[in-house]
């Protein structure tokens, strides 16, 4: 079952991560003001499902290795950890600020200061996210490595 659990919870918090980053940088680069506070205010309420997926992915991937952590194990943890932390940190608190302006009208320099690293951090997770999935594929050996 964890071997079912572990790639659908993954790909589950990654495309939530990818449809929150897509939202808002569609929003604001085509959307009105109105839709901008639309997808800041609805982004929150998708940790009701990304967190969830977040834990059955990190819990799942954690069975699976059973206490190994060297060779792709131990960078795909490794890299697991900078995901959370980039979350708990940055991506979560930057999420509930830009609710709350958007929610307010206001879209001050604060707003936009957070929005643009807002969008860097979901880079750099959705870029962790996919080299992670890359090297669990091949550790399934579902993607061999390319020769060079």
């Amino acid at each position: 079952m964890t071997r079912i659990v572990h790639p659908v919870a993954g790909a589950l918090a990654m495309l939530t991560i990818a449809a929150f980053w897509l939202s808002t940088a569609l929003s604001e680069l085509f959307g009105t003001a109105d839709t901008v506070v639309a997808v800041k205010t609805a982004i929150p309420w998708g940790f009701l499902l990304l967190i969830p997926a977040m834990a059955a992915t990190g819990g799942s991937g954690l069975s699976l290795a059973r206490g190994r952590r060297a060779g792709l194990l131990g960078v795909k943890l490794r890299r697991m950890r900078i995901i959370a932390a980039n979350g708990v940190l940055i991506l979560v608190p930057a999420a509930l600020f830009l609710a709350a302006k958007a929610a307010d009208g206001a879209f001050d320099t604060a707003f936009y200061a957070v929005q643009a690293i807002e969008l860097l951090a979901g880079a750099l997770n959705l870029t962790l996210f996919a080299l992670n999935m890359r090297d669990g594929l091949r550790m399934s050996g579902r993607l061999r490595r390319a020769r060079g």
